[in-house]
């Protein structure tokens, strides 16, 4: 018998100025509490609406951790690569990368960028980059649903993004009034976040609205569970994300995610030394592109 999902706890981050200048703007979709959201770490909704030509951003290094975008509006990326509106990525930085992110000239851009937990055993995985452009993403569009799944399977789609962390990233769109069930593990740490219209959720029918995170309870085991949700009158637009937890504990310091302080201090002394390379000069057998 298949677990009925809840929704269990309900979130509104509020905007906040954001480091890239007056016209950034952020909400901190997950943040803090690791225990709670484990294997999620993170989770930054950056909006920008940027008037002139002068440069934001640039090299910064990650270790020990992946982060996983989405774009949902613009264009950002390197000389490697430029994302475009409805674009994912995961990179892999786990024993320590330099990547790029500038903009340096007018535009309007939308990221939810999310950080996932690597487990102890993969913590120093070698690094990489995957890139899924939209148009490759597995794609539904069945009696008012529309499901694009980025990374693992839903709905009968599988998205060919290889996972170190069992997770489960889509962008929903139902149409108004429309309900549907959808089958996640029912030990994989859930939430949805709302980008447009209004959702409600389970057979408690609890309400989701704009910019709001809803958490689901979670099984202790790999049995099959539903989420049942209807749109509400203006339909509904939301990403969902689901991971299963690492179940460790983490250090986490600027950039970086280790185990141990001590981790930590030797990721930031082997980026003094130039010890990590900039992921556009990764072999190709490092950079895939599905």
């Amino acid at each position: 018998m298949s677990i009925k999902r809840k929704l269990v706890r309900i979130e509104t981050p509020k905007p906040q100025p954001g480091f890239l200048g007056p016209d950034h703007t952020k909400r901190a979709v997950v943040s803090g509490g690791f225990s709670a959201s484990d294997p999620f770490i993170l989770l930054m909704d950056d909006d920008l609406d940027k008037k002139d030509n002068t440069p934001v951003g640039g090299a910064h290094p990650h270790a020990g951790f992946e982060t996983v975008s989405l774009l949902l509006e613009g264009e950002v990326g390197d000389a490697a690569h430029t994302m475009k509106s409805g674009d994912f990525q995961i990179m892999t930085a786990g024993s320590g990368i330099v990547h790029t992110e500038t903009i340096d000239k007018a535009a309007t851009m939308r990221l939810l960028q999310l950080w996932i937990n690597l487990s102890k055993k993969d913590r120093l995985a070698t690094p990489r980059v995957q890139d899924l452009p939209l148009e490759h993403a597995p794609t539904l569009n069945e009696r008012g649903v529309h499901i694009k799944v980025y990374s693992g399977s839903l709905a009968g789609l599988t998205s060919p993004i290889e996972n170190y962390t069992p997770m489960v990233i889509a962008d929903v769109t139902i149409e108004m009034d429309v309900t549907t069930t959808l089958d996640i593990p029912a030990n994989f740490n859930t939430f949805l976040y709302v980008l447009d219209g209004s959702v409600v959720i389970g057979e408690d029918e609890k309400g989701l609205n704009k910019y709001q995170v809803g958490w689901l309870d979670m099984g202790t085991d790999n049995a099959a569970s539903e989420l049942k949700l209807t749109a509400g009158k203006e339909g509904v637009c939301f990403s969902l994300y689901a991971g299963k937890p690492t179940g460790d504990t983490i250090v986490s310091h600027g950039p970086f995610i280790a185990d141990s302080q001590e981790d930590i201090m030797r990721f930031y002394s082997e980026y003094r030394q130039g010890k990590m390379k900039h992921i556009s000069r990764v072999p190709e057998s490092q950079r895939l592109s599905w």
